[in-house]
Formats: C-alpha cells, sequence, structure tokens
C-alpha cells in the first residue's frame, strides 16, 4: 500500500471513506487498523456538499471545524500556522457535531448505530429513536441462537434501558411512523401524533419475502424476522415435531438448526440446485450440505415448493413428486426493503431508498442505512454493511461529511458452527477462468483466477487470511508465477500470507 494518496482511502472493511494524503491510524467507524485501507477512486463524482476539515491546534489541542484554520486559536492565541489538519485531528470527532432535532426510524443495528454514533458527534441533539416493535431494540443476529437455546431473551437487547437515558436519546418503541413531509420537515406516527425534525435517518429495515405459494397463509406457517415470531416459534416447538424450512439460504439454514436443537425432525427445502447459491458454487454447497445432514437435518436442492397443505393447520409442504410431512414451516425465501415510507415521501426509490455517498436520499435532510438502504445500485442485506452505514448516517445527521465506500462483495458468516467466507467470482460464466480447489480436513478451499489474476475465492470451514485474499481480489494480483508451479489450494494461502 502507497503512503501518500490524494484521493482519499477506503476501509476494506466498513467501506468508510477517509479524505487525506494517507490513511488514518484506525478507522473511526469499525476500529481497522491503517493495514485495512486502500487507495480510493470514487466510480462518478463525488457528490457536491461542503466537507467540514478538522483542525487540530498543536500548542493546545483546540479543534477547529472549517475549511481552514483559524487565524488565531481562540483558546491560546497561536497562529494559523501552528494548526495541523487530517487524520490527527479526525480522531477528536467527539462533540464536534451539530444539535437539531434528529429522529432515526427504526430500531434495528443500522438505526442503534446511527444514534449511538450521533450521540458521540453532538452532545446537544435532541435524538428520537423510533420502533415499530415493542421493547428494546435488539440483536435480530441472534434470534436464531435465542430459537436454538443457545441464549435467553434476556440477552436480545443491544443495550438496556438505562443507555437511552443516560444518553438522552428518547426511545419510542411500538409505534409506526406513518408519513414523512419532507417539505413540512414533520414526522408523523401513529401513537404520538407529529413532530418538527431537522434531519431524519430512515433504519426501516426489511420484511420477510412471503412467495405466492399456495397455502402459506395456513396456521402454523411463518416467517423469522422478528423477536414476537421467534417467540411463537419456540412455543409451538416440540420434540420430534415435523418441520420444513422453506429457502436453503443463511436464515434458513440457521432456523433448520435451531430446530433440530429443539428434538423435531426438519427438512429443508431449496429451490437452487445446492445450498447458499449466491455464496457458494455447487461443490461447496455438496460439502456444506453433508455438514448439514450430519446434525439430522434432511436436505433436499432442486426442490420447487408447489403447495403448502393442510386444513386449517398446515400438515405438510407439496413438492411436485413428494409431500414433507409438517406440522410447522418457516419460509425463509429472503426479504425486502421497507421503502413505503420513503415513496410516499416522495424519495427517490429503486429496489431500496436511493442513497449518495453520505448516505444522503433525494432529499438532503433525509438520510438511509442498513436494509432499506440502495447504494449505488447495491442492497447489501446483512448485518455489518448495516451497522456501518448507521454509524456513517449517524455522524453526517450530526454535520459531518463522511463516505460511505460501498463494501465488496464479501461473505464472512458462520453456518451451523462452520465458518465461511466467499469473495468476488462464485461461478464462472465461461472458459476463460483456472480453478484451484481442494478438500481436506474436512475443509474446502476454491480460487478462482483469470488471466493469472485472482477474481474469485471461496473458504468453507478454514478462513484464516481473509484480509490478504479480499485484498488480492480488489487489486488484481498477479498469480501467474505461482500458478505455473501447479499449486494446490495451500500454496495459494501461503503466498497470500507472504504478500499480503
Amino acid at each position: 500500500m502507497g503512503a501518500d494518496n490524494s484521493g482519499g482511502w477506503v476501509c476494506l472493511v466498513c467501506g468508510y471513506v477517509h479524505r487525506g494524503t494517507a490513511p488514518p491510524e484506525n478507522c473511526p467507524v469499525c476500529g481497522a487498523a491503517r493495514t485495512d485501507f486502500e487507495p480510493y477512486e470514487a466510480p462518478s463524482p463525488t457528490p457536491s456538499r461542503p466537507e467540514p476539515e478538522l483542525w487540530r491546534c498543536l500548542i493546545c489541542n483546540y479543534t477547529h471545524a472549517g475549511p481552514e484554520p483559524p487565524a488565531n486559536c481562540p483558546v491560546c492565541g497561536a497562529l494559523a500556522n501552528d494548526f495541523e489538519p487530517g487524520e490527527e485531528a479526525e480522531k477528536d470527532l467527539a462533540g464536534r457535531g451539530e444539535g437539531g432535532k434528529v429522529f432515526v426510524v427504526g430500531g434495528g443495528i443500522a438505526g442503534v448505530s446511527a444514534v449511538e454514533a450521533l450521540r458521540q458527534a453532538s452532545p446537544s441533539a435532541d435524538i428520537t429513536l423510533v420502533s415499530k416493535e415493542p421493547g428494546l431494540p435488539y440483536y435480530r443476529l441472534n434470534l436464531t441462537r435465542f430459537l436454538a437455546g443457545e441464549i435467553g431473551e434476556d440477552a436480545l437487547p443491544i443495550h438496556p434501558a438505562q443507555w437511552y437515558e443516560e444518553q438522552r436519546i428518547r426511545l419510542v418503541p411500538d409505534t409506526e411512523v406513518t408519513a414523512i413531509l419532507p417539505g413540512e420537515r414533520f414526522i408523523e406516527t401513529d401513537n404520538e401524533g407529529g413532530e418538527t425534525f431537522d434531519k431524519v435517518v430512515l433504519a426501516c429495515g426489511a420484511h420477510p419475502l412471503i412467495p405466492p405459494i399456495p397455502g402459506a397463509s395456513r396456521e402454523g406457517v411463518t416467517a423469522l424476522r422478528t423477536r414476537a415470531q421467534a417467540k411463537a416459534l419456540l412455543a409451538r416447538v416440540t420434540p420430534d415435531m415435523p418441520c420444513v424450512c422453506i429457502g436453503g439460504g443463511i436464515l434458513g439454514l440457521e432456523t433448520a438448526g435451531a430446530l433440530a436443537k429443539r428434538g423435531a425432525r426438519v427438512t429443508v427445502l431449496e429451490g437452487y440446485d445446492w445450498l447458499l447459491p449466491r455464496q457458494l458454487n455447487q461443490r461447496a454447497g455438496e460439502t456444506l450440505a453433508r455438514s448439514v445432514a450430519e446434525l439430522g437435518i434432511t436436505v433436499r436442492v432442486g426442490a420447487k415448493t408447489t403447495e403448502i397443505v393442510g386444513d386449517e393447520r398446515v400438515r405438510g409442504v407439496a413438492l411436485a413428486d413428494a409431500v414433507f410431512p409438517a406440522d410447522l414451516v418457516v419460509i425463509a425465501a429472503g426479504v425486502r426493503p421497507n421503502s413505503y415510507l420513503a415513496r410516499q415521501a416522495g424519495l427517490e426509490v429503486n429496489q431500496g431508498i436511493v442513497v449518495n455517498s453520505y448516505l444522503a436520499s433525494s432529499h438532503p435532510d433525509i438520510l438511509a442505512a442498513g436494509d432499506v438502504a440502495e447504494h449505488r445500485g447495491a442492497l447489501y442485506g446483512l448485518w455489518e454493511p448495516a451497522r456501518y452505514q448507521g454509524a456513517i448516517a449517524g455522524m453526517n445527521a450530526a454535520g459531518f461529511s463522511k463516505e460511505f465506500g460501498g463494501l465488496p462483495r464479501i461473505n464472512t458468516l458462520k453456518v451451523l458452527g462452520l465458518d465461511l467466507f466467499s469473495i468476488g467470482v462464485i461461478v464462472p460464466q465461461d472458459g476463460s477462468y483456472e480453478e484451484v480447489c481442494d478438500e481436506s480436513d474436512g475443509h474446502y478451499r476454491r480460487f478462482l483466477f483469470r488471466d493469472n489474476c485472482l477474481v474469485g475465492a471461496i473458504l468453507l470451514g478454514e478462513t484464516h487470511g481473509t484480509s490478504a485474499v479480499a485484498r488480492a481480489v480488489k487489486n488484481r494480483l498477479d498469480f501467474s508465477g505461482v500458478l505455473l508451479q501447479h499449486p494446490e489450494a495451500r500454496d495459494i494461502v501461503a503466498f497470500l500470507a507472504e504478500t499480503g
């Protein structure tokens, strides 16, 4: 990595963009080290918006926000040339933001991360967090662990109630925002009427996609997206109960594993030809399926559900050639952004709310983050990007102009106790790709090359060295010398360790 770059630097972990000739020592969003930054080249002109530079007085450490340092330090009287710009001053963002009345809509990780960053940046901001669900905001990521009995309900909340009081954040649960009127700067809710705002952060999340399957409305058919749905599943499931999970993605597999731990007889039905088709190639999907089967879970791929059968209650799931008995069915077929509120407000919406590099919507005082935000055509739909976007949106709601540079298509996950990493091209489109694979010790490693450059990788079961793999894919590292030696996948790993 070069030491001088005038265009800026992007954090490979969270997508935060640092403007300056050198990367910061640590990312202010995720804490990543400077070695996790790479030179940033914006894919299109950066939206026109003034960047309030920070300047630190070398004499007394006073921090000044503005396009240039003051003529004299108001604390010690030092001259303008006694101020330093850039990364050292950026470390002191806390307390330098603007005040104002900010509403954050959505109690998921994006919303909570937004209020955390907003309060850190601005002690004087009037912050309201509105959540449609009752109770404290919680880790949605842990719902399957709760269902499995690995944690109790008391471990789900992100923060205790006292934290919101201490941070002077007004938490309004069990309340739905019904309208946003950008022209009037007015926000309406179903419980509290309406209030004016200076800024809004939309972190509305997403809702489960329920395909138009006949019988999907029968009793005993559900999704798993909320704490209430997890508790309802927990109340229904009994040992030896036949259960079917429709969908072999992350949530479907994790839900199946949780129900199996409760003693249920579980079947996973995946419409594609292998599990996790968005993250894995067929061979890796088959390897994962064997691990899932070892947990006592039946896996059927290429399974097109034709009907959910039964009377008032579900009794089974029908395919073209078979019927799987089921007293409980969980549909995990993906999610769709909750964009209705933004559409009603007249904001630009494609699949999600269209945002720029500052996570601002088509209205400059309404930002969006998390599953509902569409950045450069990408809907991430994952917990980590939602957390990072929320933090950056919170900073910008406090008056800063911090950029989100996007994230590479990286999946770093743990599926039923098995570590998984995938990046870049998963399925080659033609014969111009060269593949290096290795299956040993229960692990699967696969590297995909084109023109001697690494363009995709899958690590299943062993995920050491993922930062070096991600950097190699992003920078199109030349492997021609290594490939001439006809290496095994472990040789690629060793080469990456030396160069990463």
